[in-house]
């Protein structure tokens, strides 16, 4: 393959270098973080861009002080952010719960890479899928970004931050660790200067929490927060959780009509005639967009769904799949995750094969394509024989 050519507006690009480049053009302006391979270097870059723009920047003792000191900086007036990897997202999920019944905007990313427990330090992972929409205990509205790029993580970040001020919820980003470590060529847009965030002064008879813009502290009369079941006012409501439980509700359900986020929830890829979809995301979407090439030059007609927004699951755009091809393969760096939800979604309408490795290293196209062929292969049989062929 010839190299691509670099244009003078172009630089070659990390991804967790993208990753902080994004934080500062959405408006990042405070971030505390632990190191943690592989996404350190979001922290080292972060540590160099945020005391010039007049943003703090702290290294925190562990991951558990991390995200409180986020948590505490949004309720502060801030744009805050972290970043991390599995271990230390593990460590973050009861200020993750936290976060979530607060309504406190804030973006996490977690570079993954393969577990359990300290695992595989430098080699990719897609094993917190799971943890990123279940890993604290309760429910709660959750909204989980993926990129597959190093653009995309760029875009996906400035995504995350506008989200989560829309939506007060922590918003996660999930890349891993090849993606957080490749370099790409990018045109980067120009970084806008410092501004200081503008929130509305509230009276004391306003709701402070619910389907209403988030305001911290400083604005308007105390508020109350607490991690405790509460009504609109924040006071404790801890013998009934009605209020709790319709704001998760008009949260998730807000979520789902975005429109940005259904514009940017699935890219399709060859789609239109397609009789087998590869459905995957992240470093696993790019070697399934060539097995799409590969099986098209053997006269399977393939196409790929590029999952960007795994939580809310895109159930209806899956089902509309299901309803045109006869096969979904889900290739995964784990041992079977987004399979789960994406089997429940298409009820039937298509078999579902999982193709999995989560020893480190990457799925390729040939073993995508090869899988992709043999189940294709195997369904045709069936359906002859059914047939009476």
């Amino acid at each position: 393959m010839s190299p691509v050519p670099i244009s003078n507006r172009q630089k070659l690009v990390m991804g967790n270098e993208a990753v902080a480049l994004g934080a500062i053009a959405a408006g990042c302006d405070f971030f505390a973080g632990y190191p943690i391979t592989p996404a350190t270097e979001i922290l080292e870059e972060m540590g160099k861009m945020l005391p010039p723009r007049g943003g703090v920047f702290l290294q925190m003792e562990d991951e558990l002080s991390a995200i409180a000191a986020v948590i505490g900086a949004a309720w502060g007036g801030a744009s805050p952010m972290t970043a991390t990897s599995g271990p230390g997202f593990s460590l973050m999920q009861e200020n993750l719960g936290y976060a979530s019944i607060t309504q406190t905007p804030c973006v996490i990313v977690d570079a993954q890479r393969g577990g359990p427990s300290t695992g595989l330090p430098t080699l990719a992972s897609q094993g917190d899928v799971m943890q990123a929409r279940f890993g604290s205990h309760g429910d709660r509205p959750t909204l989980v970004i993926t990129a597959s790029s190093v653009k995309e993580c760029y875009e996906s970040t400035v995504l995350a931050f506008k989200m989560a001020r829309k939506h007060r919820l922590p918003v996660v980003l999930l890349i891993d660790a090849v993606i957080a470590h490749m370099r790409e060529p990018f045109e980067l847009p120009p970084t806008p200067p410092p501004q200081k965030a503008s929130f509305p002064e509230i009276d004391s008879d306003s709701p402070r929490f619910g389907d209403v813009p988030f305001v911290p502290f400083g604005h308007g009369p105390v508020t109350v927060v607490t991690g405790l079941s509460h009504q609109a006012n924040g006071l404790a409501e801890t013998q009934r959780g009605l209020h709790t439980e319709q704001m998760m509700r008009t949260t998730t359900q807000n979520l789902c009509n975005d429109p940005e986020i259904r514009r940017s929830w699935v890219s399709g890829y060859r789609l239109e005639d397609a009789d087998i979809a590869i459905a995957a995301y992240g470093i696993t979407a790019r070697a399934a967009r060539e097995a799409v090439e590969l099986l098209r030059g053997d006269g399977i007609r393939a196409g790929l769904l590029d999952l960007k927004v795994l939580w809310p699951f895109p159930n209806q755009i899956l089902r509309e799949t299901a309803n045109q091809v006869a096969t979904i393969v889900v290739p995964e760096l784990n041992l079977g995750q987004i399979v789960l939800p994406l089997k429940a979604a298409v009820e039937g309408r298509a078999e579902v094969h999982s193709l999995n490795l989560a020893d480190g290293t990457l799925l390729t196209p040939e073993d995508i394509a090869e899988f992709a062929a043999k189940q294709m292969n195997s369904t045709k049989e069936v359906a002859d024989a059914q047939a009476g062929f």
